[in-house]
């Protein structure tokens, strides 16, 4: 491995005719990252993803895993990288240990070396010999994870892995993305449930209609949603005419409460106003927006005025 990040991806496009799915794609993972690749449906994604793994080739741009283009050197881009795209495909005739090596005797080296370990990771050992037909969807994806486990991996690559599973299921992906993570894996997640990206992502890409509109940190797109405050009084309407008359803006009604913006000094002043017009507060809370909520005003906004 060189100290090339994991994944660089420079202006990549990918065209279908008149149709750009991918238009101008430009992140960078960096190695240790549990990096979460978000959009909506036919956003770009997928085939994001299929040019990352070479599997396309870009329209133009390019990209390097550890610093290889799979375009230039081929399979050999692929050394210590490993995941599934759309889900992973078995023999559902043959057993989970026999599709494991199968997959092991075409990588070779130590793979078939792995098998039990690989299943001992994803607590799929008791069931290695039951047919892969058999499983349930959550242990397809378990074993789809085992299979790129075999590789050896430093980074991962995977598309919806939670897709399908009930709540325990989910819980278990979840324990395991984490315990791949604490192991040294730098993981791509592509996924649709925001709850676990944001608990289990650092850095995040937002793409829509085939344009990155969000990279960087997590944790600094949730605080730039951040000085929202929700108040309940004795007297709303009183209060909400106070708040105006301090200057206040952003004001809405919503559900009995009084939502707005104002900096922590402002919303101390604010108390005190409130408290010299003999209105009482009630509850008056901080509120910040979880990734669901920003990711949802981030693209429906976009939809709207596009």
């Amino acid at each position: 491995m060189t100290d090339a990040p994991p994944i660089e991806a420079r202006e990549l496009v990918k065209r279908y005719g008149e149709l750009t799915a991918v238009d101008h794609v430009a992140l960078t993972v960096e190695r240790g990252d549990v990096f979460g690749y978000l959009g909506p449906n036919g956003a770009g994604k997928t085939t994001s993803l299929r040019m990352m793994l070479g599997l396309i080739a870009p329209t133009s741009g390019d990209v390097r895993l550890f610093g290889r283009d799979p375009n230039v050197v081929g399979a050999r881009a692929l050394d210590g990288v490993a995941g599934f795209v759309e889900g992973p495909r078995f023999y559902p005739y043959l057993s989970g240990r026999k599709n494991l090596r199968l997959l092991a005797d075409l990588d070779g080296g130590a793979a078939a070396a792995r098998i039990d370990e690989v299943l001992d990771v994803v607590e799929l050992r008791d069931r290695a010999k039951d047919r892969v037909g058999g499983y349930s969807h959550g242990m397809r994806q378990r074993l789809g994870i085992a299979a790129s486990l075999l590789r050896d991996p430093k980074l991962l690559l995977l598309d919806e892995p939670a897709t399908g599973l009930d709540p325990a299921g989910m819980r278990d992906m979840r324990e395991l993305v984490k315990r791949l993570a604490g192991e040294g894996i730098t993981i791509l997640l592509s996924s649709h449930i925001l709850a676990e990206v944001e608990e289990l992502c650092n850095r995040v890409a937002i793409i829509r209609r085939g344009k990155i509109i969000y990279e960087g940190r997590l944790d600094e797109l949730l605080e730039s949603a951040g000085g929202e405050y929700r108040l309940r009084t004795t007297d709303q309407e009183r209060a909400r005419a106070a708040l105006l008359a301090h200057g206040v803006s952003s004001l809405e009604a919503v559900d009995g409460e009084l939502r707005f913006r104002a900096e922590p000094a402002e919303v101390e002043a604010l108390t005190i106003v409130l408290g010299r017009a003999g209105i009482g507060i009630a509850a008056l809370v901080p509120h910040t927006a979880t990734l669901e909520e920003l990711f949802l005003g981030m693209t429906e906004h976009e939809e709207a005025v596009a």
